[in-house]
């Protein structure tokens, strides 16, 4: 049998490793961790002796890691999930649903995810839950290093170790300011809405891919005046006047947003569905196993739907 194991450090140690590599510092992984900074940086110069080669340099003011170091990591989260399995385990064996529900959504799922989230805690009351928001991008990045239990996506990558749920319809809508030339208007030809200024979500957003491969389809090139990166800013942006865009329903607080209008164009909106996304080669926890079946109830949306759209 190796021996590896006597010398390559404690769990720990490896645990301060997979947040390091996440984080890209000291100091984030100090505070993602509550430890302090001293603790970190001695636990990894430990980690870094025991195992006889260096594990992470320094570029500028993040860390990266060796090939040594990617190593390590891979490894360790192996470990460190096969410990999450087993405390699942035996806390299922007592009776409750206990662990951690790891969960990455891109940037527009934020809008409903939350809602979904605490009524599935609201039956196990136990559950802890760390969410991650990115862009389109940096979540199928996530997505293929298996850092998540699920990943939320309108458009997931297209991938065969990818196992997908739909769960939720997502209808991308027209708007513009109330006031706008083409508010109230039936019918408006999409090329007519394409000439409009339009604010587009930045490269690597779920939304903006869906928009182009849209607009292909219908052979049609929209007048981008600026790119934005987040919702929320398009829709003062639109508020303001400068122009008109296309964002999820999410996006909505109940009963609309003032200010702006849902255009009537032709082939819009854009249907798409929510997926929860999942790692086929990645053992599923009990406590991913739950929210998979809570999802797969329809009925358990059903108020979500009503708040949300």
């Amino acid at each position: 049998m190796s021996r590896l194991h006597a010398h390559v450090g404690t769990i720990r140690q490896l645990e301060i490793l997979c947040a390091l590599q996440e984080h890209g510092s000291v100091v984030a992984a100090a505070r993602a961790l509550h430890l302090t900074q001293p603790t970190v940086s001695m636990q990894l110069r430990k980690l870094s002796e025991a195992v006889g080669l260096p594990l992470y340099f320094q570029v500028g003011r993040r860390l990266q890691l060796t090939d040594a170091g990617r190593e390590m990591v891979s490894s360790a989260r192996e470990i460190l999930s096969c410990f999450e399995r087993l405390d699942m385990r035996l806390t299922k064996m007592r009776g409750l649903t206990a662990g951690t529900l790891r969960i990455a959504v891109v940037t527009t799922a934020k809008y409903f995810i939350p809602h979904l989230i605490g009524e599935f805690c609201k039956l196990y009351p136990d559950i802890s839950v760390e969410l991650k928001v990115g862009n389109r991008e940096q979540i199928a990045q996530r997505m293929a290093e298996g850092l998540d239990d699920f990943c939320v996506f309108s458009h997931p990558p297209k991938k065969e170790e990818y196992l997908l749920t739909e769960f939720l319809p997502n209808r991308l809508v027209a708007i513009a300011p109330e006031q706008h030339e083409l508010a109230g208007r039936e019918r408006i030809p999409l090329e007519e809405f394409a000439r409009a200024p339009f604010l587009m979500r930045e490269a690597g957003s779920g939304t903006r891919y869906a928009i182009e491969r849209h607009m292909e389809r219908f052979d049609c090139e929209l007048n981008v005046r600026m790119t934005i990166e987040s919702n929320e800013a398009i829709k003062h942006m639109v508020m303001a006047g400068m122009g008109v865009s296309i964002l999820s329903e999410h996006t909505w607080n109940v009963g609309g947003e003032a200010g702006i209008a849902i255009l009537d164009v032709e082939h819009l909106p854009i249907k798409t569905n929510w997926y929860l996304a999942r790692l086929g080669s990645k053992p599923v926890t009990p406590v991913a196993e739950a929210l998979l079946e809570y999802v797969q109830r329809e009925e358990r949306l059903k108020g979500l739907k009503k708040v949300e759209l």
